[in-house]
């Protein structure tokens, strides 16, 4: 995106990438289908050390801007839950229309390079790959972060803004499904069983649906959590969010005869409901169950509590929390205040967006950014 925005500005421009193939998270997005950005786009879907600094560029190049990209190049598209846009077809569309707007603009990308020494004197930066070495004035740090590693991803663009004396905010693994241990793993054996919930932790609440697993706890409300989740905390999940208030009570008063599983499996999967009512330990009607205990068994399900041992990690976290500071950086042309030229965008930034499209429209938004500002004045 970057590329394709200098270039056509008329910037010569270089692509350096060490994959045999462009593009390779954008391929297995969205089921293969490229969720591409979300028409909910705002700043407060992102987490960063700074809130404020995403507006700039979101608010600059926003999900209309990429749509009328998309409809430009004759992409079929349609919009699912929660405002996400998806291909009608598959992900290698937005991929080959990436490559067709660098080609506009005249970008040489090359593949398959492993970088070697890069150094900056003299206003300008030298960059060795591939047996030769190349200069220029500016140097974009577009390598995102360390999340699915078995496609090539890596911390190169930490290291790198390291070499030139940029901060990183420490870099965790982010929409990534969580662990679970002790007491907890009673749910394993409900693995593959999925329900609509509200996932919370501190005052930060997802409703979509949570996925049991084998190992832990997954699904977009779990993934969305897992961002704002830190070691040692609790994650709160109500089963029943659809539920009133007092709604065992009611349901007391009005089938006296009915039992709690019963209830349980009217509404949730029958595996789950059972796995419920066995922890809450209150057999018999309900006629017979004390309103107190009732009340209590409620407040359970409303916000039943786990504390996670860990995540799946970056191998199956699909973006990465922290990042190069932002303090760092210009909000406005992504450019390092420190190192004039050199520019850090997308992933690589400390700036994560929710599931949903929200961080391929960060990466589009900062990359036009910096491919407005290369070379300005």
């Amino acid at each position: 995106m970057c590329a394709a925005a200098a270039g056509q500005r008329g910037k010569r421009v270089l692509v350096l990438d060490h994959a045999d193939q462009p593009g390779k998270k954008i391929l297995i997005s969205g089921g293969g289908r490229c969720n591409f950005t979300n028409i909910h786009t705002a700043p407060d879907r992102y987490l960063s050390a700074n809130p404020h600094f995403a507006k700039s560029a979101l608010g600059r190049y926003t999900p209309s801007d990429f749509l009328a990209l998309v409809e430009r190049h004759g992409i079929a598209w349609h919009e699912k839950t929660l405002g996400q846009l998806f291909c009608d077809q598959s992900a290698r569309q937005i991929v080959a229309m990436l490559l067709a707007e660098c080609e506009a603009g005249g970008v040489t990308i090359r593949l398959g390079h492993a970088l070697g020494p890069i150094t900056h004197a003299d206003g300008r930066f030298s960059v060795t790959h591939g047996g030769r070495t190349v200069e220029a004035p500016a140097l974009v740090i577009a390598t995102g972060g360390p999340s699915i590693p078995k496609l090539g991803a890596t911390g190169f663009a930490y290291d790198l803004a390291r070499q030139f004396g940029l901060k990183v905010v420490e870099p965790r693994p982010a929409l990534v499904p969580l662990t679970l241990g002790g007491e907890d793993m009673l749910f394993r054996e409900l693995s593959g069983v999925s329900t609509p919930v509200i996932a919370r932790h501190g005052k930060t609440a997802f409703r979509e649906a949570a996925l049991l697993t084998h190992r832990g706890l997954s699904g977009p409300a779990i993934l969305q959590i897992s961002s704002y989740w830190r070691h040692g905390g609790e994650v709160a999940l109500d089963f029943l969010p659809d539920m009133p208030a007092n709604w065992l009570a009611q349901a007391k008063r009005g089938k006296p005869r009915a039992s709690l599983v019963s209830l349980l499996r009217a509404s949730l999967p029958a595996r789950l409901a059972d796995a419920l009512a066995e922890r809450l330990a209150l057999p018999g009607d309900l006629g017979n169950i004390a309103d107190r205990k009732l009340e209590e068994a409620q407040r359970r399900l409303a916000s039943w509590s786990f504390t996670p041992n860990g995540t799946e990690g970056f191998a199956k976290a699909e973006v990465t929390v922290g990042g190069i500071s932002t303090a760092e950086l210009s909000s406005r042309t992504m450019e390092a205040r420190r190192v004039p030229g050199l520019y850090a965008i997308g992933e690589a930034v400390d700036v994560t967006g929710w599931l949903g499209g929200y961080n391929f429209q960060w990466a589009w938004a900062s990359g036009w950014a910096a491919g407005q500002a290369i070379g300005e004045g």
